[in-house]
């Protein structure tokens, strides 16, 4: 009986493995965030560093550390993004920033959140290899992302927040790589 639910958790396992391998790399990012109610679009660039983790990294057993999870190496892979960004529009500003993810199960544990540097979880699935869905939910927002893999240099990234059951904003990412 547990044969097919560890075949099941193997495969998941190997895809997201899969994914955060073939994400690795550097990625010019060009976004836009449109706030629904008001209508302002934020405009964002940003050149990310993807770095895949693999099981018992330092970086990982840290992000276990802080999710209090009971084994330090359970986290089966992960990666850490880095980022400068450029925003344009109404908020001018300079960002630069890391996070880390790490993945058990279904679930994708964070060193911090879109809008929280607090750690946060988010469920994520994959309807097909190259493409990664991730819920997350804290404050009283839901955050639903898609990432699609497009060829070797290439991704696409959506994101609708949402508080209250009412959508607020949506992001949309295109993404080349770089390296």
């Amino acid at each position: 009986m547990s044969f097919p639910l560890a075949t099941a958790q193997m495969s998941l396992d190997s895809l997201v493995a899969e994914f955060f391998q073939r994400s690795e790399g550097k990625w010019k990012s060009e976004r836009r965030y449109f706030t629904l109610k008001s209508g302002e679009v934020q405009e964002v660039e940003s050149l990310l560093t993807v770095e895949f983790l693999e099981k018992g990294s330092e970086e990982l057993i840290q992000l276990a550390h802080v999710h209090e999870l009971s084994d330090e190496t359970a986290l089966v892979c992960g990666v850490k993004t880095s980022w400068e960004s450029t925003y344009r529009g109404p908020s001018q500003k300079q960002l630069t920033g890391s996070t880390v993810f790490g993945t058990l199960g279904d679930l994708l544990y964070r060193d911090r959140g879109f809008a929280t540097s607090k750690p946060v979880t988010a469920k994520f699935s994959f309807p097909e290899a190259k493409t990664m869905r991730l819920r997350t939910e804290y404050g009283g927002s839901v955050f639903e992302e898609e990432i699609k893999l497009i060829g070797s240099d290439y991704r696409t990234r959506q994101t609708i927040i949402s508080r209250a059951g009412e959508e607020q904003m949506i992001g949309q990412y295109f993404e080349k790589r770089t390296e």
